[in-house]
């Protein structure tokens, strides 16, 4: 029945366009946003994006909330090919780079070339790793959104408890496993464990960190031939097997329970997006909580994630000019940072760390500072539309095989490289293409 009455809301929402207001006044240019924020998140967009039409009475934002990603990466590729696409939406890179195939994304240089208030210093501002990554075949495509970094959360009394110096977290994935062995008690002397030095939930995004620090790449530099399975792949995943199998100081956690038991003191450290900060204060946090960077192996490297902001293709250049004057303001200094501030997203412009509002958030989080230096060590993944089918691949056929101990590390790994390179070799050219 839920499928069903999916089908039907599909169907609904392709005939009738891509879902604007009837009540938008007459000579106020409309943008129709479709987004995947929820929660806390989503309250913040829609306190931003308030403040932006009050602001801009010419031209009015209409969101329209599709869930989740994978519910927004199907309906935008319906949409498209019913030829009712909104006029801006979330993308990962992945994703813009199969609409780039498909011809019907703008390049930012449209905008920025006409823009007297946008110039060179202003694109100086954002953080490198955020142009780079929005860059593909040397054409900016996308402009950054909600970007995030993983954090390493952790109790701070129980480290306490347990004798070790809570300004002190774990730097190193060698400290991470004394840190957890410690942590890790039975605490009735029941014969059982209820306390856990971590728990791990099957994420590509915690590999591909583990897999950089660890010396390692994902792919060439011209994304035809994958990296992955090389020592430094093996090594990361022996990692996550060692914490669960051998060390038994950690246990898979699926969706969000493993944020649950951390915030009821049945795990000690957790690792996770720095977002997830937002979720833990809604739902309260009953102790001294610490945050830190992620531990390190051979490298500070760590992957960002999240999602940029896209703006489509259309015949009307004053809707196309509205879009781009939504995307500029909201990733300009004072929007990006209130928008970390209330989010922990990160802030995409440099200046931003400068703002009162962002200041003083990191200023009063102690560990804060040291997890937003992150950015600077940052990069991305593959900007090539395969890479969000290998994600899903190394997540369900790699990673959870290979700590479940179904599969050897470095043969699932060579699984994952052969089916990256069958799917590259393929080039498939969407069905929307023009």
């Amino acid at each position: 029945m839920y499928k069903y009455i999916a089908a039907l809301m599909m169907i609904a929402l392709l005939l009738t366009g891509c879902g604007g207001r009837d009540d938008v006044p007459e000579g106020v240019t409309e943008i129709v946003f479709w987004h995947a924020m929820g929660g806390p998140l989503g309250e913040a967009l829609n306190e931003l994006v308030d403040e932006f039409n009050r602001e801009h009475p010419e031209i009015h934002i209409s969101m329209v909330n599709m869930g989740n990603y994978t519910a927004l990466s199907q309906k935008l590729t319906a949409a498209i090919q019913a030829g009712n696409q909104p006029h801006i939406a979330q993308a990962f890179e992945a994703w813009t780079a199969y609409y780039q195939k498909g011809d019907v994304i703008v390049p930012f240089e449209r905008f920025i070339e006409n823009d007297p208030e946008f110039g060179e210093e202003d694109l100086e501002d954002f953080f490198p790793v955020f142009v780079e990554s929005n860059t593909i075949d040397g054409e900016l495509l996308s402009f950054p959104f909600n970007k995030s970094v993983r954090v390493l959360y952790y109790n701070r009394d129980l480290f306490f408890r347990h004798d070790l110096d809570p300004n002190q977290p774990p730097r190193t994935w060698d400290e991470f496993r004394e840190y957890a062995k410690i942590l890790t008690r039975d605490t009735t002397k029941d014969g059982s464990i209820d306390q856990y030095g971590t728990t791990i939930r099957i994420s590509a995004w915690q590999f591909q960190n583990l897999l950089l620090q660890a010396g390692g790449r994902m792919m060439d530099e011209d994304y035809r031939k994958p990296l992955f399975n090389d020592e430094a792949g093996v090594r990361a995943l022996e990692y996550l097997r060692t914490l669960l199998t051998e060390d038994k100081t950690a246990y898979l956690s699926p969706g969000y329970e493993g944020q649950r038991d951390f915030t009821a003191s049945k795990v000690a450290m957790y690792e996770d997006t720095s977002v997830s900060y937002a979720f833990m204060e809604r739902t309260g946090i009953p102790f001294n909580l610490g945050l830190a960077p992620i531990p390190i192996d051979k490298t500070r490297k760590n992957i960002i994630s999240g999602t940029n902001v896209i703006i489509f293709k259309n015949e009307d250049d004053q809707v196309l000019d509205a879009a781009w004057e939504f995307v500029k303001w909201f990733t300009d200094t004072p929007q990006t940072a209130k928008w970390s501030a209330m989010t922990y997203y990160m802030p995409v412009r440099q200046s931003a760390m400068q703002e009162p509002e962002l200041k003083q958030r990191i200023e009063e989080t102690p560990g804060m500072a040291d997890v937003y230096d992150q950015l600077n060590y940052a990069t991305f993944e593959p900007q090539i539309s395969e890479w969000f089918e290998l994600r899903r691949y190394l997540e369900e056929h790699v990673i959870e095989r290979v700590v479940r101990g179904r599969l050897q590390s470095k043969t699932a790994l060579d699984n994952a490289a052969k089916r990256l390179t069958e799917m590259i070799a393929k080039q498939e050219v969407p069905e929307f293409a023009q």
